[in-house]
């Protein structure tokens, strides 16, 4: 059994209020389907996913690597893929986007953030010509896919803890940036869209779990919110705010953009949810799963970039 590493109090959410379901309980919604989706996946062509894990800012327990094995993030997305259907690729070197993209059929994030800049661990940087690059093959119709400090990648300028008129083009693909976040603790997200694969179900109103919870600025006005973040039982300043968008999907010129703040503590990403979800994302972004784009945001969460209450 893998642990967490942090020792931040964690707050049980009051479980009346609503049908909430924990993401321990979700294990039957994967379960259910593996075994199918693996025998599909045997027979139908392999689609490629670049999983790119480079950290010039932060580097997050679930990328970081031991020797030469890979990383707890890498072997649970690289299990998603075989369950599948999809082979995923790991690299921490950013000089991949300086080579061919159009061999992949999507690309994922953990990162954090300039990847232009060194990092500590000696990971070649991104060129700035491989920036440009991944932004057009996005734009021209690329999959993406980010997970948590995804968003803490290529801020945009001006002061960190206000709004910008004008942001980062990486920021703009993305679709928010990430604010802060305070301790880790139990809350809850809801549930805005139907967003979810053919093999699992999203839950009728809302989710509980544990994790550490990212709060976000300079959101995108088209975005079709899945997920918001529900702040009124939260502990911490970060969260003295409406409630927010957590996780979305977007379209980025013919580029399908799917990001979700989930993903910093290790469990997260051994949960047999998080398999279904992450792989609904790239399902999607990959073109294998449709659903209804209208962009919510100005309904679900009517006040998403105010930053305090």
């Amino acid at each position: 059994m893998i642990h967490r590493s942090e020792t931040e109090v964690q707050r049980k959410i009051p479980m009346n209020r609503r049908d909430l379901v924990r993401i321990s309980s979700a294990a039957l919604l994967w379960r259910a389907s593996s075994s199918l989706a693996g025998a599909a996946a045997d027979d139908a062509k392999k689609r490629q996913v670049l999983y790119f894990t480079r950290s010039a800012g932060v580097e997050h327990a679930v990328v970081k690597r031991s020797g030469a094995g890979p990383s707890l993030s890498e072997k649970n997305l690289i299990e998603v893929g075989r369950v599948s259907g999809f082979e995923v690729k790991c690299t921490n070197d950013g000089r991949v986007f300086d080579g061919d993209l159009s061999q992949y059929d999507a690309i994922a994030f953990y990162t954090s953030g300039d990847l232009t800049r060194p990092a500590k661990d000696g990971s070649p940087p991104m060129t700035p010509a491989g920036r440009r690059k991944l932004l057009d093959a996005i734009s021209s119709g690329k999959g993406f896919v980010g997970f948590h400090s995804a968003a803490d990648t290529f801020h945009s300028k001006g002061p960190r803890d206000a709004s910008q008129a004008e942001v980062d083009p990486y920021i703009a693909m993305l679709g928010g940036e990430f604010l802060a976040h305070g301790a880790i603790q139990e809350a809850s997200l809801l549930a805005s869209s139907r967003f979810m694969s053919r093999s699992a179900t999203m839950p009728s109103e809302a989710i509980s779990f544990t994790d550490e919870w990212s709060t976000f600025k300079n959101y995108a006005h088209d975005l079709q919110v899945i997920f918001v973040q529900e702040t009124r039982y939260m502990i911490g300043d970060a969260y003295r705010r409406p409630d927010y968008p957590s996780t979305w999907a977007r379209m980025h010129g013919k580029g399908r953009v799917f990001y979700t703040a989930l993903g910093h503590c290790e469990d997260v990403w051994t949960n047999p949810f998080f398999h279904a979800f992450a792989r609904s994302g790239l399902e999607w972004v990959m073109g294998e799963i449709d659903f209804d784009m209208t962009p919510n945001v100005d309904k679900v969460t009517p006040q998403a970039n105010q930053l305090k209450a």
